[in-house]
């Protein structure tokens, strides 16, 4: 049966003398690390929590944590990691819409308990001692000491097993419901292209409450070795390849923008690295060359997905990407081919399927996708139709199979009745010189309804050029309705935690500007 708890049982049992954990509290073996996560189901189920319940938790990415999501796995208990970026209120509105009664805090976050949201947890609370002891909350890790193991409890495999919060950028999140199955079956899909081994090192880089920490279960799944880095730094990225000898690295865009423009490689032996995994939101081109240059003895996967698909639904593989800068750059704006057992459609507005080539919203269906929405009967019938999950993505399929998203739904611009994706200008003006930073937005327009705005950040010792000179760039590139006629300056563009620009943000700055 396709649960977490087998899956781990099974690599206990295959690969117990191997490497599970490295961490400065000591390395496990798997053998030994599954012990420690039946023994922490035995605190959860101490604690009250019963197959189904849910508890929080709040924790920069470290072995504990993935120890408790994997205890989580084992008791049929429901971990939901949270966002620690986000204000309080927003915080207990998820601790409330997740019905959990006990909370996972470490060092940093302990005093967020004193404040009033979230106050009525502190009794219920436990610390994770992340960094070191705390005497301000009883620590997991002295209740694990003391715990009896927990046999693993015999959990469907259409039983939920983690609830993760999206991190939208245009409102509140929504709790996904994802499966055993759900993430079990994504792992088996990712097992083909990612090629998997005992002997792969993976570094927890990304937030842990973001779900493109799953794709790490593959590596659990054959028996690799798992690396959590606290927070993401450039130094700490680079230091903990060198010192694990890390095969795989997963980052976000922004994370590989900050790399190539502030680190010396040639100081970090990083001849470990066979795999650099991306994704969640849009890399430029530039970027992306610039990166594979860098790292030329490291494959690249673009990996696209979203949470409710557990969550990766199609990859640019290693082949495409040499591909490309051999003589097809247009595949590095893909977003690969369909892991196998995902049906995947472009529908019209009137539901009809589009055929390859012509643009649509992405729908898709296969075993990761998620059981649905806690609390939200209408987002779940809207967005989960006969089995079908649309994406809220526009997007098309070319004639060699490859996927390629244009735009988010709710970001397309429509200006004078034509279409516009902001991607297609986005690479566009990222191309100029003097542009570091590049994210395309709509505004009301009078005229034209919508009108295209470009915010821009300089690139270092560049100042951006005046409108003309921009739009003059763009020409010969773009169609006359794709180019911007308005620009804005920034200094940085706002960004989610995992590096998704927030577009309203930008909006919102744009019309407050106006006004004054």
């Amino acid at each position: 049966m396709s649960t977490l708890s087998n899956l781990l049982h099974a690599t206990a049992l295959t690969f117990g003398d191997r490497p599970a954990i490295h961490d400065e509290a000591g390395d496990l073996n798997w053998r030994q690390y599954v012990d420690r996560i039946a023994c922490t189901a035995g605190v959860l189920h101490d604690l009250g929590l019963r197959a189904g319940q849910r508890f929080a938790i709040l924790c920069r990415n470290s072995a504990l944590q993935g120890q408790l999501i994997y205890a989580g796995y084992w008791a049929g208990v429901v971990p939901v990691p949270l966002n620690f970026r986000l204000s309080v209120s927003e915080i207990a509105q998820m601790i409330e819409d997740a019905e959990c009664d006990i909370v996972m805090v470490d060092n940093a976050f302990v005093d967020l308990l004193d404040q009033p949201a979230l106050a009525r947890w502190k009794a219920r609370a436990l610390l994770i001692p992340v960094d070191g002891a705390d005497d301000r909350l009883p620590s997991i890790t002295t209740l694990v000491a003391r715990a009896q193991a927990l046999p693993p409890h015999a959990s469907e495999e259409n039983d939920d097993a983690i609830l993760l919060y999206t991190g939208g950028t245009t409102g509140r999140g929504k709790g996904v419901r994802l499966t055993h199955r759900n993430v079990v079956s994504n792992a088996l899909q990712l097992s083909r292209v990612m090629n998997a081994r005992e002997d792969d090192v993976y570094l927890h880089v990304s937030p842990m409450f973001h779900s493109t920490d799953l794709k790490a279960t593959v590596v659990t799944m054959f028996g690799g070795a798992h690396v959590y880095l606290k927070e993401f730094s450039v130094d700490g990225v680079l230091e903990a390849v060198e010192r694990h000898r890390v095969t795989i690295l997963s980052m976000v865009p922004t994370m590989v923008v900050r790399i190539l423009r502030e680190a010396n490689l040639a100081n970090y032996d990083l001849s470990s690295l066979r795999l650099i995994s991306y994704g969640t939101s849009p890399i430029t081109e530039t970027t992306l060359r610039a990166a594979m240059k860098a790292f030329p003895d490291a494959d690249f996967h673009q990996c696209y997905g979203l949470t409710e698909t557990s969550p990766v639904l199609a990859l640019l593989d290693e082949v495409a990407h040499r591909r490309a800068l051999d003589s097809r750059p247009e595949l590095l704006r893909a977003a690969g081919r369909l892991l196998p057992a995902v049906d995947l459609r472009i529908i019209a507005v009137d539901g009809s399927i589009l055929p390859k080539g012509e643009i649509g919203e992405i729908v898709a269906r296969g075993p990761q996708i998620a059981k649905g929405y806690l609390n939200r009967p209408e987002e779940d019938a809207a967005t989960f139709q006969a089995g079908w999950f649309h994406t809220g993505d526009i997007g098309k399929i070319d004639e060699e199979g490859y996927l390629h998203v244009l735009d988010r739904k709710k970001e397309m611009v429509i200006t004078g009745g034509e279409n516009v994706y902001t991607r297609e200008v986005e690479n566009v003006l990222d191309k100029h010189a003097a542009v570091l930073e590049i994210a395309v937005v709509g505004v009301p327009d009078a005229k034209y309804g919508e009108a295209l705005l470009a915010v821009l950040v300089a690139a270092p010792g560049q100042a951006i050029p005046p409108d003309e000179e921009l739009i003059e760039f763009c020409r010969g590139k773009l169609g006359g309705f794709k180019i911007p006629r308005k620009f804005m300056a920034v200094d940085t563009l706002p960004r989610t935690s995992l590096g998704k620009v927030r577009k309203h943000d930008l909006v919102k700055q744009y019309l407050s500007a106006l006004e004054q």
